[in-house]
């Protein structure tokens, strides 16, 4: 089904809902538990966003439930406001919340991550139920208003019940349709590589503060259609067993799609209520039923009907352009660079130069340093000291996204692709990265399918990247690297773990890329490729450069010798 079949069917089973919501005679109380579960759900879509795509952890969801609640329940109670304005309030106080929650994130993550969230949430309920004179204490909020509109009665509890069901609908597409977009991909990947996510060219601290940001907006706003649904409110139901409740849904549900908040908002708040016969049992059945599903459903109910789409080019692939300026000269200038971690000198004093258009490669021993110096190189570490030159421009200590911007890619020792998404959207995400001049996705589409296609990856694009073989997701790796333009490729041993077939089509692919002029520095450890492809060698030993020179030097350098063999062998000594 073509994604405008998929929206025309989405659009029509949005407004079938609603209308069977106004036309059926639903009573009073099935429609109150229908807009407890509609409001749940907006909210639980906050943590799709943040928990299934980001991969960040919250347990103060329903902190920022409460926050959209008390600002629609204040601003129409308290400050005299209109329905639509108090929501908006309570939506501009949650989300300023969750920012600066998500500032956090800078330095923490993990389990510390989701202590700071359950601080968070315990102080704001804390405070809800202590500010007795703006918040009313425990005995809370009564008689909030909603929404006025003309020929509109919303005082009627199943038409408010269709308008949080449109607006439940409407939140959830514009969620799922993230999930492809260009900020939805570069979530994705923050969840599956942080690491990699930065080295080619995403902010991922920017991205988990726009993931925080959204997930914040969507439990305002689903706390503020629970104030107007139920017009009264009180701090305990704000509390950190709520945030439990909350993300348990989208676990349940499935955390990856937009479609698992409504399923598992719907069943929790409906199960219970389906389970009332088996009378003094239907907790610990309910309880049972949870669990059993959350252990043999990991990816949630909604996993049960995912699949993966394969993806067919619909037109022919064009040739990678690298966009390259043939030039002479010195591309990368390193003066006495160092990196020390505490007492250990891991890159001590190290003057490197690569070429423009050529092929450097970077050997030396294991714990020599040269890992290390990519990392400096690309952003991952700070220097202690020392100058790096890229195109005449001071480059030492940006951060990996601006590298990768400047025009800097590299892969990994060991792989790092994102392994939820196909091969194609890990080079769209390259293909996207800032400063590649690509605005659309059909021109990265274009440019991903041209890099895959440049390593022969192009009729696998489609597969998960996940289920490749090691071999072919080495040349994914590349390929996403070569799809953001890059004026110097990294390498660190892209023939790890390549059978000798693999070892040969690499030296192939790399005498290519020097054939279309691409700077490439390359950490190898196989010193039969090593000759085959590099123009220049430089040899580290104990984080210090020791030899540099054309292969024929350097691999008879009496010093290399000694550092690979232990010892200088007599005639050479000689």
């Amino acid at each position: 089904m073509s994604p405008r079949a998929r929206t025309l069917v989405y659009v029509v089973a949005a407004a079938l809902a609603v209308a069977l919501v106004l036309a059926l005679p639903l009573g009073e109380y099935l429609v109150k538990l229908l807009l407890q579960a509609a409001s749940y759900a907006i909210a639980v879509l906050g943590l799709t966003v943040l928990l299934g795509y980001t991969g960040q952890i919250s347990l103060a969801q329903a902190a920022f439930f409460g926050l959209g609640a008390y600002g629609v329940a204040l601003g129409t109670t308290t400050l005299g406001l209109g329905f639509l304005a108090a929501l908006i309030l309570g939506l501009v106080v949650a989300t300023l919340f969750g920012i600066a929650l998500g500032s956090s994130t800078l330095k923490l993550g993990g389990h510390y991550l989701a202590m700071v969230t359950i601080s968070f949430q315990q102080i704001l309920t804390l405070v809800l139920t202590n500010w007795i004179s703006v918040t009313g204490g425990p005995d809370g909020i009564r008689n909030i208003a909603r929404p006025h509109l003309p020929g509109i009665d919303f005082e009627n509890n199943q038409v408010y019940l269709a308008a949080c069901l449109a607006l439940l609908f409407a939140v959830g597409g514009l969620v799922a349709l993230l999930k492809s977009r260009r900020l939805g991909l570069a979530m994705q990947a923050v969840r599956d590589n942080e690491l990699a996510a930065g080295v080619v060219g995403i902010n991922t601290f920017r991205v988990k503060i726009i993931a925080f940001a959204l997930s914040a907006l969507l439990g305002g706003l689903g706390g503020g259609m629970f104030a107007g649904a139920f017009r009264y409110i009180s701090p305990d139901q704000f509390a950190f067993d709520d945030s439990v409740v909350l993300l348990t849904m989208v676990l349940l549900g499935g955390v990856e799609a937009a479609i698992g908040a409504a399923i598992g908002a719907g069943l929790l708040i409906l199960l219970p209520e389906w389970l009332r016969f088996l009378k003094q049992f239907y907790l610990a059945v309910y309880g049972a039923a949870v669990i059993l599903i959350m252990v043999f459903l990991p990816a949630g109910i909604w996993g049960l009907f995912s699949r993966h789409r394969v993806w067919k080019p619909a037109a022919p692939i064009g040739p990678l352009e690298l966009d390259i300026e043939a030039a002479a000269g010195t591309l990368l200038s390193v003066r006495g660079l160092a990196k020390h971690f505490g007492g250990v000198r891991a890159v001590d004093g190290v003057d490197l130069d690569i070429a423009q258009g050529s092929v450097h490669a970077l050997i030396g021993p294991n714990g020599s340093g040269k890992t290390t110096l990519l990392n400096v190189l690309s952003g991952i570490y700070r220097p202690t000291a020392g100058s790096i030159t890229l195109n005449a421009r001071a480059v030492a200590g940006l951060a990996p996204h601006v590298l990768a911007a400047a025009g800097i890619g590299r892969t990994f020792q060991n792989i790092r692709l994102f392994h939820s998404l196909s091969a194609l959207d890990n080079v769209i995400i390259g293909a996207e990265r800032p400063g590649s001049g690509i605005a659309h996705r059909a021109a990265a589409t274009a440019r991903a399918l041209a890099a895959l296609g440049f390593v022969g990856m192009a009729e696998r694009a489609g597969e998960l990247a996940a289920s490749l073989p090691y071999g072919h997701q080495r040349l994914v790796e590349i390929a996403r690297a070569l799809a953001g333009h890059p004026v110097l490729l990294l390498l660190d041993e892209p023939a790890a773990g390549l059978n000798l077939t693999e070892k040969q089509e690499l030296v192939e692919l790399l005498k290519r890329l020097r054939g279309h002029g691409l700077t490439i520095l390359l950490i190898e450890h196989d010193m039969d490729l090593v000759e085959q492809v590099a123009d220049r060698i430089t040899v580290l030993n104990f984080g210090r450069h020791i030899a540099d020179g054309s292969p024929a030097e350097v691999l008879r350098h009496p010093e290399v010798i000694a550092a690979y063999l232990g010892e200088v062998p007599s005639h050479e000594a000689a």
